[in-house]
């Protein structure tokens, strides 16, 4: 009879346990927010995106200098040996010349333009990743929460089994040491949500304040599994068109514009010029003594355009290898992304239809079995610690699989 009472006091520990739930943690101020709300204030105050902006004006600014003659020359001569008079010459370049320095100023303020793009496209994906990582640190707090609490109720009702001669020395070691280890794993998973707290509001530009997720990651799997088989199925067979908006294939491809614009400035640099001036070209005497003057001048020192021609050459080159490089990189990258949304959208399915309902089953069926006696308490304590195993590896595998949609949709420009 005593027994009896003992372990059914035990059992009904261990259901108020049970009953608690995920849900517990530690209540204190906290600032929700949405991933929504998190990319708008991400947009607006990240210095990388502003630093995109100061450059695109500067590369306007270049644009409205990109009509540029040569600095007027003021001289004092003696045409006729007598006195001296003051002029001036003036070099203008031809038409093409300026042309070609607009189209080049043009070339460079699109470029920016792509960069801020590249800037946004990766803050966008920072966010993200930093909202992510909290939802995922929040839900190892709930779930590590759920089984302290449990095996601190264990290991109470343990202590009194074992004052009371029921269980042996070893039972009593064995809960003592799982429920140590889940208290470990719980500080450990504090901590890390800290972190992520911290690298979320670094990004928001609110280092001050310590900001909580509005969605709690283990919900999200039903949602997560429907819109990742919507992403698969309507992505292109080859990855090239996939990747035709990827902001950093447009960056490096707009970049080989920007190289060959600089080919053709060159080339129109070694057109001769006009000279214009203006002098006192008479005797002191003379009706009319200062008059205009015209000429030509000539790109003689052909080794220097020459060279310059050379490295503009070299340079879109340069920048034709880098769009190769680029284009391959984001190929790699992308297949590998594909491949792993396919790897996690598989393992989400599994989790869904069977690991979860597996996992609550164990939990129900072991309480069950115990409290009727068919179950000893290790046997408890092994089912229990496989149920929140699998619940772990779900948590996880949400993780992984949104990390992998996120990587997916920043390599196609989404």
């Amino acid at each position: 009879m005593k027994s009896l009472t003992m372990k059914s006091g035990f059992f009904r520990l261990l259901l108020a346990g049970l009953l608690l739930g995920p849900g517990l943690g530690g209540a204190w101020a906290q600032t929700v927010i949405s991933l929504d709300s998190a990319e708008a204030q991400t947009l607006r105050r990240h210095p990388r995106l502003q630093q995109s902006d100061r450059e695109i004006e500067e590369q306007r600014a270049l644009k409205r200098g990109s009509f540029a003659p040569a600095n007027p020359d003021f001289l004092f001569s003696a045409p006729t040996g007598e006195m001296w008079a003051p002029g001036v010459v003036q070099t203008i370049d031809l038409p093409n010349v300026y042309r070609r320095q607009r189209q080049a100023a043009e070339a460079g303020i699109t470029l920016a333009e792509r960069n801020r793009d590249v800037s946004r496209a990766s803050v966008l994906r920072d966010t993200r990743l930093a909202y992510l990582n909290l939802q995922f640190a929040e839900a190892q707090v709930r779930q590590l929460t759920y089984q302290d609490s449990l095996f601190r109720v264990l290991r109470l009702a343990t202590e009194r089994l074992f004052t009371a001669g029921e269980i042996t020395s070893l039972q009593r070691i064995s809960t003592d040491a799982e429920a140590r280890q889940v208290t470990v794993l719980l500080q450990q998973a504090t901590a890390d949500r800290q972190a992520a707290q911290r690298r979320l509001s670094l990004l928001l530009g609110r280092p001050a304040e310590a900001l909580a997720t509005s969605t709690d990651l283990s919900r999200t799997g039903a949602e997560l599994a429907q819109t990742g088989t919507a992403l698969l199925s309507g992505l292109p067979a080859e990855d090239s068109a996939a990747l035709v908006r990827s902001p950093a294939l447009a960056a490096a491809t707009q970049n080989v514009a920007l190289s060959q614009s600089g080919i053709s400035l060159v080339r129109a640099r070694r057109t001769p010029a006009l000279t214009v001036g203006y002098q006192n070209q008479a005797f002191e005497n003379s009706a009319v003594k200062y008059r205009f003057q015209f000429g030509v001048s000539l790109p003689i020192w052909f080794w220097t355009y020459r060279s310059q021609l050379q490295a503009a050459t070299a340079r879109s080159q340069a920048a034709g290898y880098q769009l190769q490089t680029q284009r391959l990189e984001l190929s790699t990258q992308y297949e590998q992304a594909l491949a792993d949304t396919r790897k996690f959208s598989t393992s989400l399915a599994y989790y869904e239809q069977t690991g979860l309902p597996q996992s609550r089953a164990i939990i129900s069926q072991s309480q069950r079995l115990f409290r009727a006696g068919e179950a000893s308490y290790l046997q408890l304590i092994l089912s229990l610690n496989q149920a929140f195993a699998i619940q772990n590896t779900y948590l996880t595998t949400i993780r992984d699989y949104r990390q992998a949609l996120v990587e997916l949709n920043y390599l196609r420009g989404e």
